[in-house]
């Protein structure tokens, strides 16, 4: 369910794919000590994972959650136990249309969806870590199939808070220019999966925040936009994610860590929390 719909206005500020590179993981420890970073989303399968779990124990304050990934990645199990999902080199497509379509239309692929998100599941919990919350790498567990997966698995894997990524369209017009048919796009179709799944979120009481902030942006989440979004914040609970680091998206990290976007969080009272703080 959603929270806190009074009139403070309370704020996450995730860096999606920690685990993925040690410049990711460097980027989102720095943001969080010296930024406004709150939380991160762990991709268990990727190669810097374990330097980034040892880091979040170092950081406790550091929500860190999963950030299930069916796609753009290395899968977790071999080839040979998911064949409809990883080729023979263990990686996942990279088409995310290809997967949406195959995922639905192909039933057949189900029992290793859930056996491949299991044991995503599993690794996460083997960290010892707090799961903060689940979301998913490009937002595939709203996908129908892998949500409805997921919500299979809620009780077993103590997963009470999740991602519900609805950016809203009329506010981003008005703090951003450009990248229209993408903005517009992403718009319906996420809208279209969140309504969808919000109503199931809530008859199980999984709490989300009231809105997503990032979607729209598709990595350019820049100090100018974040200085735009902040007095701009409705009332209650939203998410700010990013993908911070030191090489491929570094403006998304200065913007993170900008005196003058720290200063304006302060000057505007917003109250930085995690998904466990729902």
């Amino acid at each position: 369910m959603a929270t806190h719909d009074g009139s403070a206005r309370r704020l996450i500020v995730n860096a999606d794919d920690f685990g993925r590179t040690a410049s990711i993981n460097t980027a989102v420890i720095q943001a969080h000590q010296d930024g406004i970073l709150t939380t991160a989303s762990l991709m268990v399968n990727e190669p810097a994972c374990a330097e980034a779990v040892q880091l979040a124990r170092a950081h406790p304050r550091l929500g860190v959650g999963l950030h299930l990934a069916l796609l753009c990645g290395r899968a977790g199990l071999p080839h040979e136990q998911i064949p409809g999902l990883a080729d023979a080199q263990g990686r996942f497509t990279d088409s995310p249309a290809g997967a949406g379509f195959r995922y639905f239309f192909l039933p057949g692929l189900r029992s290793q969806l859930r056996a491949e998100i299991r044991h995503q599941l599993e690794a996460f919990r083997a960290t010892g870590l707090v799961l903060d919350h689940v979301n998913g790498h490009l937002h595939l567990h709203l996908h129908p199939t892998v949500l409805g997966i997921l919500l299979e698995l809620a009780t077993e894997f103590d997963i009470r808070r999740v991602r519900l990524t609805r950016d809203p369209l009329r506010l981003n017009l008005s703090l951003a220019r450009g990248y229209l048919g993408y903005r517009l796009s992403h718009a319906l179709i996420f809208g279209l999966l969140s309504r969808r799944a919000r109503s199931r979120f809530d008859r199980l009481n999984l709490r989300y925040p009231a809105r997503v902030f990032g979607l729209l942006q598709n990595a350019r989440v820049t100090e100018d936009y974040i200085l735009k979004l902040l007095p701009a914040l409705p009332a209650g609970d939203s998410e700010l994610y990013s993908h911070p680091s030191l090489d491929e998206f570094r403006a998304e990290y200065e913007a993170l860590i900008s005196p003058r976007v720290r200063q304006l969080a302060a000057a505007q009272g917003l109250n930085l929390i995690r998904y466990q703080d729902l």
